[in-house]
């Protein structure tokens, strides 16, 4: 019974924004996918992919915390990459193994303090894609730079933010 007690609170969401800040982040947001969008077109290589919406609600809408760094955002995106195409070349194709390549993934984000939540999806896109080698440079590691450039840059155009606030 003390197990679900754990479960019960009475609590309310601390989650506080003001109008101008929420409306900054929506626009950091568009525009970085925008971007990404428009570079998929032109140049013909694939710089989107799903996970990075999520990353930009990180990188804009919680700026400044841990998992929204750079060093979280390029190095959790690019170690799931590896460990999911490292599954999906020796594991066949079977519920173990999406399960399997996300668990590691975890597992290797946590042991180099890069966790990145939106990167938890990267190996799932990679399977159900059945995705080669090259995804790890297009889109995974140019997408991710590029997502951290823009947060550079437009998080620093607010006078009130200093992001990041670590790089390793």
């Amino acid at each position: 019974m003390d197990y679900f007690k754990k479960m019960h609170t009475s609590a309310r969401s601390p989650l506080t924004y003001r109008y101008k800040s929420v409306c900054f982040n929506g626009c950091g947001a568009f525009l970085t996918l925008f971007l990404l969008s428009l570079l998929t077109n032109l140049i013909n290589l694939p710089w989107l992919m799903a996970p990075f919406g999520a990353s930009c609600v990180l990188a804009f809408g919680a700026w400044n915390a841990p998992f929204s760094q750079p060093r979280n955002i390029i190095g959790g995106h690019f170690l799931a990459a590896l460990v999911g195409l490292t599954v999906l070349q020796l594991i066949p194709h079977t519920p173990y193994q999406l399960a399997l390549a996300v668990g590691l993934s975890l597992i290797v984000m946590q042991l180099t303090k890069t966790s990145h939540p939106p990167a938890g999806a990267t190996p799932i896109v990679i399977i159900c894609a059945n995705a080669s080698w090259s995804y790890l440079f297009f889109p995974v590691l140019a997408g991710s730079c590029l997502l951290v450039i823009c947060a550079l840059l437009f998080n620093n155009l607010s006078s009130t933010r200093h992001y990041p606030t670590f790089w390793l």
